[in-house]
């Protein structure tokens, strides 16, 4: 094969690869901008996501292999570009293994015990309930109520909760409420939640958190009550959409009262 033949070869495989790519790559994106513009729901985004999760590592592995080929190639053949289409295939590589990656880190760990359910509170038999964040959930298909979505009751939420979860309990501070009160506020700032209200009198905090690739909005409310000389603290974090969360819920839980 001629010299112009195998530079004519490396550049059509360099940018298939930049292609398929770039390809997956957009799919992957494609899947949560389509809900974030209202082109389809979450589940169709979901569905494309899946899609790009399963065939992003195998373009991923076979890109890796074209990078180096053609980046070995390029300096055995001489072709002055060589760096170039070493480039493109790099970039359609890291696009497919990111089309892969960002599904898998939603993934819960192997064997881990997720139940499907959306709705997590360290008091379940008195759930803190909201207030302020209503009218914004107006239009959300999961009800505020506990243990009210459809083949739900509080006792089976509040079973799967404490199977799942047994360490999200109401917490007990020796502090005052005042004091706690003020922590709490610093935690949702320092986890970068929308605070949508606070109510120092009643010990409620209302607030929204976004998730990041398909930008859902999970709303929490933290209630500060007195208990002898010190305090007692619940917290609820409630999905607006979506039967299970994948454990994002209590991820978040847990977060606050790491932060707290």
């Amino acid at each position: 094969m001629s010299s112009r033949k195998r530079s004519t070869w490396l550049n059509a495989i360099a940018i298939l690869m930049l292609i398929a790519g770039l390809g997956i790559g957009g799919l992957a994106l494609a899947s949560s901008m389509g809900v974030w513009f209202g082109l389809w729901n979450f589940g169709r985004g979901f569905e494309l996501l899946g899609i790009a999760n399963s065939y992003g590592d195998l373009i991923a592995i076979v890109g890796a292999v074209v990078t180096v080929a053609v980046f070995v190639l390029a300096k055995v053949v001489g072709v002055g570009n060589g760096s170039q289409l070493t480039a493109m295939a790099l970039v359609g590589t890291l696009s497919a293994a990111l089309a892969y990656y960002v599904p898998e880190s939603f993934r819960p760990p192997e064997g881990a015990d997720i139940p499907g359910i959306h709705d997590i509170s360290t008091d379940t038999v008195n759930p803190p309930e909201f207030v302020a964040i209503l009218p914004l959930r107006a239009d959300a298909p999961n009800t505020t109520v506990y243990g009210g979505s459809p083949r739900m009751t509080p006792e089976l939420l509040a079973a799967e909760q404490t199977r799942a979860y047994p360490d999200l309990k109401t917490v007990r501070l020796d502090e005052p409420p005042a004091a706690v009160f003020a922590r709490a506020l610093a935690a949702v700032e320092q986890l970068g939640w929308e605070l949508v209200d606070q109510d120092p009198a009643t010990g409620r905090i209302e607030a929204t958190d976004t998730t990041f690739w398909f930008r859902f909005k999970d709303d929490i409310v933290i209630r500060i009550q007195p208990s002898g000389q010190g305090t007692i603290i619940d917290a609820r974090s409630l999905s607006r959409v979506g039967v299970g969360d994948v454990g994002t819920n209590a991820r978040r839980l847990r977060a606050f009262f790491a932060a707290l």
